[in-house]
């Protein structure tokens, strides 16, 4: 990782980390839209474990233990996981949602082969360089099983806050101290490298425009 982008992800994590500190329920506590649309897909694919990559403090990684999942969650956030595993605990889902301390520019923890799904809700949009997210796509296809999903959620290029940020380079915009990117069907392809591409959907929610892509880790070829 170049020096520059170990001082903003020094300093994103350390705005997160304020960020879920201040506020015990930042996102809220409904699921997503994805969680809910994701719940229906990865049920009907009879998946049953999930991991979580940006879990916060753990809205989604609730609903998708409710609807019978089992659910690993990371974050970056110390903060975030501590609101998550008290949460999981107070609501009786310590036993379906687990909680790990994790930054996905490392190498992600599950061996190879072991997942049968990742979920990212507005995770790959963060200050992550183009470098980055094709190293952290190709580990989470290095951890599902051969046909395991991983649906994502990025900012859209047709969100009207594209373009009236500031620009800090390679794509990534500034506001409020956090930084991110947003994303055209030309990277959504291009991240979709060496993977079976669902469908890349175009979706709002609470005023925003975003892609939901989904995707599948090809099974291997049976020779004859």
């Amino acid at each position: 990782m170049k020096t520059g982008y170990v001082e903003l992800a020094r300093a994103q994590q350390e705005r997160w980390q304020a960020a879920y500190e201040q506020h015990p329920s930042l996102h809220g506590a409904e699921a997503s839209a994805a969680a809910r649309w994701t719940a229906k897909l990865f049920g009907a694919a009879g998946i049953d474990d999930v991991l979580e990559l940006g879990a916060g403090q753990g809205r989604d990684a609730f609903y998708l233990a409710r609807q019978g999942f089992s659910v690993h969650a990371t974050d970056f956030s110390e903060s975030a996981l501590h609101r998550l595993r008290l949460d999981a605990q107070r609501e009786g889902l310590d036993d379906r949602v687990t909680a790990a301390l994790h930054d996905v520019r490392d190498p992600l923890p599950p061996a190879d082969a072991t997942v049968g799904a990742v979920y990212a809700n507005v995770l790959l949009n963060m200050a992550f360089s183009r470098t980055e997210l094709r190293t952290l796509v190709n580990e989470i296809r290095r951890v599902l099983r051969p046909g395991g999903l991983f649906v994502y959620t990025v900012w859209s290029t047709d969100d009207s806050r594209f373009g009236k940020c500031a620009e800090i380079g390679d794509g990534l915009y500034a506001k409020d101290g956090f930084a991110g990117r947003f994303f055209d069907l030309e990277l959504v392809h291009e991240l979709a490298d060496r993977w079976e591409l669902g469908g890349a959907d175009p979706y709002e929610e609470n005023g925003r425009r975003l892609w939901r892509v989904t995707q599948a880790k090809p099974a291997p070829l049976i020779s004859s």
